[in-house]
């Protein structure tokens, strides 16, 4: 089974996350931010990865650090379950549709991280979550994982339907990306026999 396991301790937030590449999509969730799960079970639904998430976090100082804090360990423990990537398609593209919203999402489990961003939020908060982290939770999980990311709304009106269809485009990529393809012989997916260095 393809597993990663992280235990994050700091001043500001105690994390433990845990993810099955190869599950069913079951999650535990826990992070202290309301939306913040919702949009984590909505990406451990999609994308069929079982993650567990607990957070302690230092919420009476305000989210960064729970948010911020929580995709570094989620992106860690992806990579960790990835290993030397061998065999995985590597690549995973996703148009996801929410009522009014279309959101594309692309990824290359590529070790360069980058995250290209083209979405915005008209409002605040969703719930009790910032939306100006939303977009530093990808940068997070990308930086932390390795990952190659592009995430673009096409078009949209309502922040929660933009929010969510980004997060189930992602999972959805994520599912093709990590999935192995037999045909590859357990080769790693690049030319230069690793990817990430």
């Amino acid at each position: 089974m393809r597993t990663g396991r992280i235990e994050r301790k700091t001043a500001e937030t105690d994390i433990l996350v845990e993810v099955n590449l190869d599950g069913t999509g079951s999650y535990d969730i826990s992070t202290g931010i309301g939306f913040l799960d919702h949009m984590v079970e909505q990406f451990s639904r999609h994308s069929l990865i079982d993650v567990t998430l607990k957070v302690n976090g230092d919420l009476h100082v305000d989210q960064h650090h729970t948010t911020e804090d929580s995709a570094i360990a989620l992106g860690q423990a992806l990579g960790q379950a990835l290993g030397d990537k061998a065999g995985i398609g590597r690549y995973g593209e996703a148009h996801s549709p929410m009522d009014e919203t279309l959101a594309r999402v692309v990824v290359d489990i590529s070790g360069r991280p980058w995250l290209e961003w083209k979405a915005r939020f008209t409002q605040e908060k969703l719930g009790e979550w910032d939306t100006e982290l939303i977009e530093h939770w990808f940068h997070s999980v990308a930086q932390s994982a390795g990952l190659t990311l592009h995430c673009q709304v096409l078009y949209g009106v309502n922040n929660h339907h933009i929010c969510e269809a980004l997060y189930k485009g992602f999972a959805r990529a994520m599912r093709q990306a990590v999935e192995l393809d037999a045909r590859k012989g357990g080769a790693v997916p690049s030319t230069k026999g690793q990817l990430g260095g």
